[in-house]
Formats: structure tokens, sequence, C-alpha cells
């Protein structure tokens, strides 16, 4: 049973949610099937053991004793089970929510014609809403459906009379900016990086309405409205800065989900352009990463990818932030996923050991650890040619590049890194079996590493050649 559904959902549950469950299994307005409650009872102390779920045979004895063993009867209650865990999940989530909840409540209540109901119920949708903890475009929808509850109520009780008509029609515009703006954000950070292309619909009307208009003033319109101009025209430089600022002071409008979609959105823009050859983005993509380790955005469970990991250690030592590259690696090494930890840390505390120019501290570290992954091996091999290079340990490279030549060419699976890696091996031999004293020479092959494209190490290669 440990690959059903049921299964996968149940191990999603927290405690006290899988203590709702059983309430809601045992009461027979919900579940009028006393083996689902017995099958739920039985998984949870499995559960519980931390072993794998018992199989149908186990559950099938549990529940029905010495009959039989019947397939499509234990499947059956599998079933039963997990309609009714679903049915839990999705009612509580929505009680939870109380200002769609009042507010669908209210019209119930408005279509049974217990007005004075619905309008108590209405005001506690407003309160709710009020005190919403956030202003995107989930609020904005929020209050368009409160004004549209409102004005059918106001049409119900009295057709003659005045109708929110105005306010109802401005909060609709105001919902609907709102989310084209962050669809369009998504749908263009999307198209850039899988090469595809979107209709965008309506979105040129948009643009030109908003500048000027009272929209500008609702913070969630005027982050997105920013940042798609930053996104796709990156010349106009003052919609980044706008959208940096707004990003920055927008803790308590939006949720942490939202929240680390757009400092991952901005950190992209920063890397495309530093990879454009823009160095002046770097120092506002060390600002969002700082801003967004300090609140916790990028956490996932607890844990830190090993990649924003490393993407941080990175812009940390391109900036020469060093010291803040060392905290950093301690504080968040036990946040690393367990099965990689070691040796992402090693590998980290080795770049910065080599840019402190601690050559041999450097090379024992990126030696010590067990790269399972194929681009981490060969970053830490990178790095150990440098390192060679650098300590002028020229026979231990010339052993060293001609081991990770013959390994980068069986990997067959490195898409375009195979391409780079190779280059690599290739201009840090020529640095070493050319005459670089011959002024042609080192000419000819300054213009030959300039031209190159998959070269991810042109900065280092172009670096030695002058100093040789």
């Amino acid at each position: 049973m440990e690959n059903t559904k049921l299964i996968q959902l149940l191990r999603t549950f927290s405690p006290e949610e899988r203590k709702g469950l059983k309430k809601w299994v045992q009461s027979p307005f919900f579940n009028q099937r006393p083996e689902v409650y017995t099958l739920l009872v039985f998984l949870e102390k499995s559960m519980r053991s931390g072993k794998p779920a018992p199989d149908k045979q186990d559950a099938f004895r549990h529940i029905f004793g010495d009959k039989p063993f019947d397939d499509h009867r234990i499947r059956m209650t599998i079933s039963f089970l997990y309609r009714q865990a679903n049915q839990f999940l999705a009612t509580t989530h929505f009680l939870a929510d109380t200002p769609q909840y009042q507010l669908h409540l209210a019209g119930l209540l408005r279509q049974r014609r217990l007005d004075d109901q619905a309008r108590q119920a209405q005001q506690a949708s407003g309160t709710a809403l009020n005190s919403y903890p956030y202003h995107n475009a989930d609020f904005q929808q929020q209050q368009y459906l409160f004004l549209l509850e409102q004005y059918r109520g106001a049409v119900q009780q009295s057709p003659a009379g005045p109708l929110p008509l105005q306010a109802l029609s401005d909060q609709l515009d105001r919902a609907f900016l709102s989310r084209k703006l962050w669809q369009a954000c998504f749908m263009h950070s999307h198209q850039t990086v899988f090469n595809t292309r979107y209709d965008y619909g309506l979105l040129e009307a948009v643009l030109l309405h908003i500048p000027g208009s009272p929209a500008m003033e609702e913070p969630d319109i005027a982050l997105y409205y920013h940042c798609y101009h930053a996104l796709t025209n990156p010349q106009e430089k003052s919609h980044f800065q706008q959208f940096k600022q707004l990003l920055l002071r927008s803790n308590n409008h939006f949720p942490e989900e939202e929240l680390r979609d757009l400092y991952i959105l901005a950190i992209n823009f920063c890397i495309r352009q530093y990879n454009a050859g823009n160095t002046e983005y770097l120092a506002d993509q060390f600002d969002f990463y700082r801003e967004g380790l300090d609140k916790r955005y990028f956490l996932a469970d607890g844990e830190l990818s090993r990649y924003t990991y490393q993407n941080a250690v990175t812009i940390g030592l391109v900036l020469n932030e060093l010291d803040w590259v060392e905290t950093f690696l301690h504080s968040y090494l036990p946040r690393l996923p367990q099965q990689n930890r070691e040796s992402v840390f090693n590998f980290n505390l080795a770049r910065l050991e080599y840019r402190r120019r601690r050559l041999g501290s450097a090379l024992q570290l990126v030696q010590k650890a067990d790269y399972k992954d194929l681009l981490l091996h060969l970053a830490a091999k990178t790095l150990q040619l440098k390192i060679f290079y650098e300590m002028e340990a020229f026979d231990l490279l010339e052993s060293h590049l001609q081991a990770l030549q013959i390994f980068i060419r069986r990997k067959k699976n490195l898409g375009y890194h195979r391409e780079n890696y190779l280059n690599t091996v290739h201009f840090t031999r020529k640095l070493l079996e050319s005459n670089l004293f011959d002024r042609e020479i080192r000419q000819a092959l300054r213009q030959e590493i300039e031209q190159t494209k998959a070269l991810a190490e042109k900065e280092w290669l172009l670096e030695k050649l002058e100093k040789r």
C-alpha cells in the first residue's frame, strides 16, 4: 500500500490533522462505513512506528478477520478512506478561510431571504477581510467578491435604490490588473527560460492604462507593473530600481510562497544581466540573496536548496564579501539536504579558501568530499585544475587534465556542459604548451579564448594568460 494515493496523502498530514481526520471519519454524518475508520486507525499506528505501510492482505486481515481475502473489497475501503481524507482536507481549509466562508454563507442566506442574517455574515466577512494579512491579487479578488455580494444584496432588498456599481467596477479593475500583471511577469520569465512564446491578450491595453491611474497606488499593481517593464525593458533602469524598492518593502503584502517566487525572479534577472556582460546588478543580486535568506524565503520544509547555497556563495565571492561567505557557509550547513551536505559544504569552503589564496587548504577540501552529483564533481575537478596551475604543480596538472578529459568524453549525458569543460581543458593545455613570450602567439590565443562561447572559465584563463 506504500505507493497508493491514500498513503501518499496521509503522510503529508500533521498530527493535528490526523486527529481531526479520525473524528471526521468517526462521524456518521460523513462516514457510515465502520471498516473505513478501522483502516485509518490501523494505518495511523503503522505511520507512528515509522515503518512502511502494511500490504493489502495485512490490512484486510486486521479489518475483516478470518474472512477470505477479497481484493475488490479492500480496494474499495482504501478508496472510501481516500475520499474522506480529501473531503476533510478541503472542508477544513475552506472553513479556515473566514472571509470566503462567511461570504459564501451570506450568499446562501440571501438566497433564502434571510436578509438580516445574510447581512451579519457579510459584515463578518468584511471584518475578516480587513485583517487579511496580504495585499496581492488574491486580496483584490476577495475584495471584488465582497462588493459583488454587497451589490446582489442591495438589488434584492431595493432594486430601485442606489447601487454600489462604481465601487464594484473599480474593484473589478484592480482585481484584473493585479492578476494580469502577475501572470504576465511569470509568463515572460518562463518564456525566457524555455524559449517558448505566449499570447499576452489584453496586456498591452493594461500597460497603457496603468500609468497615472489610481491603480498605481496599489502596492501589488505597482510592483508587478515595474517588474514586467524591468524584465522586458532592462535598458530602462528606473523600472528595476522601483521594483527592487517595492519588493524589499513588501514583506507584509505577499505570502511567503509568492515572495520566494518574486525574489527568485529578481535574482534571475540579475544573473541574466551578468551573463550578458552587465555587472552593475551584482550588488542588487547580493541584496536579494541576503534579504531572502534573512527572511527565510528560500527555505522549503526547513531546508535550503544546494543550488541556492552555491549561488549565494558565488555572488559573495564575486563581490569579495568573504567574511559574509564564511559566516553563511557555516550558518546554513545544517539546512542543506543530508544526502549531499558534506560534499556541497567542502566544495564551497574550498572555493572560499581558494579566493583567500590558501591553496593548500583549498586543495585538501576539494579532494576530501565524495561528489555523487556529476556537475558538482566536474566543478570540483575544475577548481582542482586551477589550484594545481597556481601552485605551479604542472606535472600533477598534466595528469589531472588527461584524466579529466577522459572522464568528460566517457560521459554522454552532459549536454552543453560537455563542450564547456572540454574547452577548459583545451585552453589550460594551451597555456602550458604555448610560447607565451611570443607576442603574436599570445595575441592569437587571447583572441581564440575570447571568441569561444562555451567557456565558463574564460576570465580565469585570460587572467593567467596575462601573467605567464
